[in-house]
């Protein structure tokens, strides 16, 4: 693998090899390019696998030296305007030429053994011109998971899927300051020998808007070793869902009036792109729902989830003082529990039994109503857990208060916005993201534009059911590979054929049918 280096990283992320002892060539290629002044880190990278890892030092002087010689270059033989100003593909620019410069060096010395080189996205792809304008005895393949114009219109009002045909790549593109970057990823797709992508759908957007169609689809893996547990799921489930139910306690301390053993948590996590990953989908049928449910008098809760990493400046205070006062309650009553633990015993050794009523003595009494007490407040529970830095401009929050999602006691549908991954150093939920996938009931991912979508797939190998839509890639594997998803909790929404209220109110009919057949029955009173 060939990528750029990280300073801070690498040292934690590369356990350094000597290049020499896995290939004579290699260590020989590299040497070369020493002399020149490029500094490149050669090891293992410590993932899954532990493959072997290039990475050059882009900020290095001798490569900073050549960046305008670089970008000239490839204006003039390939056509490829590079502003200065964009940072992004300067570095692109550079890891592409110290690509193309190392492959060049080793190909001349590796005459043994054919060479491939697969290149992933626009940022690695400013090497295959090069490539193949030096005429490098090197097999090339090109994999685009997403086109990057693709991604820029469908963030905006366009009706993507029925005008892809018609659009101006060019003038779309330079209307979005983007183009020098669209003329990267077309002519990598152009230069390479094979081209692939990661979904039909993805292949069909790349054939219109790169102008190529791809040479085959070749859909995106996922080790599902680690999720590998399927006779756990339930166990893993239950201690998830409790570590949840505690955030829960924390964050509507006061206002905790539904019953959390039926109560259901439905979560939507990503990048924060709010139309194309549906969010905007998503809270729309969260307000749909919420009012369903009223109207039918349901004793079910939903708790729903918005997990997307946004600009914030700070956890609220409402959020740290809900988890600080029950952590209180929490702690008073397991003291409690000890003392008349102790005090049953010691009863019982002397052959008497317990007086119920003197067991708790009066000041553990008196401390546990201040606990109790410290719980109520009038303030509805915050629907966001951090002080947003632009709130007012916030869509997610936008949204929430249109549809007046405020978390009122008669809501069937609570709503909880995290902007930030979770992980288990976050002082809210204690847990990281797998846990708290586990301890979720459904996964919701309405998105427009998901060239592939691994969200609902870990969903899929956790054993936790999920929506997605037929204009994800994901969505349209599983239409095609599987005959009835929804038998696999696989539920997918139509986009494509529906309009928009349509594919809104399908969304809806999914969740409410999906907590009608999951949530616990109420207690028996006979």
């Amino acid at each position: 693998m060939i990528g750029p280096l990280n300073p801070k990283s690498a040292p934690l992320e590369v356990e350094p090899v000597d290049a020499g002892l896995v290939s004579p060539h290699l260590r020989d290629s590299l040497d070369a390019m020493a002399q020149h002044g490029v500094h490149a880190t050669f090891g293992r990278w410590l993932i899954d696998g532990a493959p072997y890892a290039i990475l050059f030092d882009l900020n290095a002087g001798a490569v900073r030296g050549k960046l305008d010689e670089w970008r000239g270059d490839l204006f003039r033989n390939h056509g490829v305007p590079a502003p200065p100003s964009d940072s992004e593909t300067n570095d692109a620019i550079m890891l592409g030429y110290l690509t193309a410069w190392f492959l060049g060096e080793f190909v001349a010395r590796e005459t043994q053994s054919a060479i491939i080189a697969h290149f992933h996205e626009w940022q690695a792809g400013v090497a295959l011109p090069l490539i193949r304008h030096r005429q490098l005895d090197i097999a090339t393949i090109f994999t685009t998971h997403a086109t990057l114009l693709g991604r820029y219109l469908c963030a905006g009002s366009v009706d993507f899927y029925n005008n892809m045909r018609n659009f101006d790549v060019d003038a779309e593109s330079g209307r979005r300051g983007i183009y020098h970057r669209y003329c990267i990823e077309r002519g990598a797709a152009h230069s390479s020998q094979v081209f692939t992508t990661v979904s039909q759908i993805t292949a069909f957007e790349s054939e219109h808007l790169l102008k190529r169609k791809p040479d085959g689809v070749v859909p995106n893996g996922l080790n599902v070793v680690k999720f590998a547990a399927v006779h756990e799921f339930q166990n893993l489930h239950a201690i998830a869902k409790e570590k949840i139910n505690n955030f829960v306690r924390g964050h509507f301390y006061g206002h905790l009036d539904f019953d959390l053993d039926k109560t259901l948590y439905f979560f939507t996590a990503g990048r924060f792109e709010f139309r194309n990953k549906g969010v905007d989908m998503y809270l729309e049928a969260l307000g749909r729902l919420n009012d369903r449910l009223k109207a039918s008098n349901s004793k079910v809760t939903i708790v729903a989830f918005v997990i997307m990493p946004a600009s914030t400046q700070s956890f609220t205070v409402e959020a740290l003082k809900g988890h600080a006062v029950t952590k209180q309650l929490r702690d008073t009553v397991a003291d409690i529990q000890k003392k008349i633990g102790e005090r049953v015993f010691e009863a019982a050794t002397r052959g008497h039994t317990p007086d119920p009523m003197s067991l708790m003595t009066s000041e553990e009494l008196v401390t546990l109503k201040r606990r109790i007490y410290a719980l109520k407040r009038d303030p509805l529970p915050p629907v966001v857990t951090h002080n947003m830095s632009d709130d007012s401009n916030d869509p997610v929050l936008g949204s929430i208060r249109r549809l007046r999602l405020f978390n009122d006691r008669n809501d069937r549908v609570k709503v909880v916005y995290h902007p930030e991954f979770i992980n288990s150093n976050n002082p809210l939920f204690g847990l990281d993201y797998e846990e708290f996938v586990r301890g979720c009931h459904l996964g919701v991912f309405p998105s427009y534009y998901e060239p592939w979508g691994y969200t609902p797939a870990e969903c899929t190998v956790m054993g936790v059911p999920s929506i997605t839509t037929n204009l994800s890639g994901f969505g349209c594997y599983m239409e095609e590979m599987v005959e009835t998803p929804d038998d696999y909790g696989i539920y997918i929404v139509d986009r494509r054929m529906k309009s928009v209220d349509e594919s809104v109110n399908h969304l809806v009919d999914k969740m409410a049918q999906f907590a009608s057949k999951v949530a616990p029955a109420a207690p028996s009173t006979a």
